[in-house]
């Protein structure tokens, strides 16, 4: 609750600054607070729908499947490590799910971290050993402890709400300009200009949405060096430097150990650091408290 209520209140903050602003410039303030409440609806309402149907896609789109009763050996193992590590956290335990792909990847994803999902690709426990499935386990299991996909979906939503406000406060004043010539030519402009504006400040917001991602990511690696050895760690990151390119749905629908490998335009939007960078960091213990 102490997070979901400093990102209301930062996000309030900014815009009682902006509401200030714009009134200097002689913007409407019921005009601006009506925009406002529509951005915030929008901005918020996707990114928390997306929240709480976060479990139920993720399964849906990688075909997942759930361990209700565990089948054999390394189901029974899989879920007794997620059980021992929720444990240490101090967690309610994770729902658990395979995969079928070749990549070798994890993925945590739910609405809180009460209310959790880890699952793991047949690739991975194929390819690793158990000490590096735990690494990985652990990582997941960090992403969770630290409350990271209600961050992220508290970020996605002051980045919606600012993208959504502000084209269209500048799609208003361009409008305004040409209420004198032709109404109809400013109710087009005002839409044009909107959507241009929207698409630019969106690339920005991917950005920065971008960069705490791979924020996250050292601090996930951290976590579970803390749980299960840098070593384990470590092991577990250099396997993954000769996987496959990782499930593009796993990866973009939750927090998963190994995202795409190269910037399809630039390192800005890569949602994952460099391996090697995050082999470094653990070397170094640069994210470790």
């Amino acid at each position: 609750m102490m997070r979901v209520g400093l990102f209301i209140l930062t996000n309030l903050a900014v815009m009682f600054v902006f509401g200030i602003i714009l009134s200097i410039f002689g913007v409407n303030a019921h005009s601006t607070l009506g925009l406002l409440i529509f951005a915030a609806i929008f901005g918020f309402g996707g990114s928390f729908i997306s929240l709480l149907l976060s479990k139920r896609m993720a399964l849906r789109s990688v075909g997942g499947e759930k361990i209700t009763n565990p089948r054999n050996a390394q189901e029974q193992w899989l879920v007794d490590i997620v059980s021992r590590q929720a444990n240490i956290l101090k967690i309610k335990t994770p729902e658990v799910a395979i995969y079928q792909a070749d990549d070798i990847n994890a993925f945590a994803t739910g609405a809180t971290k009460n209310n959790s999902l880890v699952a793991v690709s047949s690739g991975l426990l194929s390819a690793m050993t158990q000490d590096e499935a735990e690494a990985v386990i652990g990582h997941e299991m960090s992403h969770v402890a630290n409350g990271d996909m209600v961050t992220m979906a508290l970020l996605q939503g002051v980045l919606n709400t600012f993208v959504i406000f502000i084209s269209r406060i500048i799609a208003s004043v361009f409008a305004k300009a040409l209420e004198e010539r032709s109404e109809t030519l400013a109710d087009i402009a005002y839409y044009v200009i909107a959507m241009i504006f929207e698409t630019i400040f969106g690339i920005l917001a991917s950005m920065v949405a971008m960069w705490f991602s791979r924020y996250r990511e050292f601090h996930a690696d951290a976590g579970s060096a803390k749980l299960v050895g840098s070593t384990k760690m470590i092991a577990a990151l250099e396997k993954l430097k000769i996987s496959h390119e990782p499930n593009e749905e796993a990866s973009i629908l939750a927090f998963c150990i190994n995202g795409e490998k190269k910037a399809k335009f630039s390192q800005l939007f890569l949602s994952h650091p460099p391996l090697d960078k995050r082999i470094e960091a653990l070397r170094n213990q640069s994210y470790i408290d």
